[in-house]
């Protein structure tokens, strides 16, 4: 009984691999392929990414848009 409860689980486990993908998992937003991430002053975000030739790649934050300028309505405008 033994012998069939093997072959059993060796079949199944034959069966299930040929499901497993061997994709990785795609970049975060923003990384660079094959890139691994870097945090460099460790607040626990990622700062920036290291490519596989050890150049440090920093993610961009655009800065915010300007204030709109003063209207010209009013008693003095």
């Amino acid at each position: 009984m033994k012998i069939r409860t093997m072959i059993l689980a060796a079949t199944g486990s034959i069966v299930l691999a040929g499901c497993a993908s061997n994709d990785p998992p795609p970049p975060p937003p923003g990384a660079v392929p094959g890139s691994v991430a870097a945090d460099r002053d460790g607040d626990g975000i990622i700062d920036g990414y290291y490519t596989s030739d050890g150049v440090y790649h920093p993610n961009y934050v655009p800065p915010p848009p300007p204030p709109p300028p003063p209207s010209r309505t009013g008693e003095r405008g």
